[in-house]
């Protein structure tokens, strides 16, 4: 089992293209949680993806409960990543079962999921700025997620 990466309702194809691109160069399973912002299809996110799509490995959801469903049956941790935490992405411990949670670029998610959250936590960045996009982030705290579970020992 590896670390995992969930899109909440994604509003901005390209960056669910790179993220996909991201997991697909990374060996990580992208999770999409319906409905996006704009109709999912290969075609859509061709612009961030590239050729690396037939690489990437993913699952669609069509809401956020089933996938909640599908994430507890598994007996995976929900790790969400948002603005509102108090604990820095790098002093948070990562499991391999975890599956990290972004939130749409627009609106992160509501409080209703990020109260299913095991853990918060949050990219520390100088106060006067609001957040990254949510690609760069996303590709932040994966890479110390993968970095503490060891994954990258096994990539060339």
């Amino acid at each position: 089992m590896t670390i995992e990466l969930a899109l909440y309702q994604p509003d901005i194809a390209q960056n669910t293209g790179t993220l996909l691109r991201l997991g697909a160069c990374l060996g990580v399973t992208l999770h999409i949680i319906h409905p996006t912002g704009f109709p999912f299809s290969p075609r859509a996110v061709k612009r961030g993806a590239l050729d690396y799509l037939e690489h990437a490995r993913f699952a669609e959801h069509d809401s956020y409960d089933h996938f909640d469903a599908w994430r507890r049956a598994a007996g995976r941790r929900l790790v969400l990543l948002t603005t509102k935490a108090s604990l820095s992405v790098y002093d948070a411990q990562y499991a391999a079962d975890d599956v990290i949670l972004l939130g749409r670029e627009s609106a992160g998610v509501p409080d209703v999921v990020a109260g299913h959250a095991d853990l918060r936590v949050r990219i520390p960045m100088r106060q006067e700025m609001r957040s990254l996009n949510v690609a760069v982030a996303g590709s932040l705290v994966l890479g110390e997620a993968l970095r503490q579970t060891n994954v990258f020992a096994g990539l060339s």
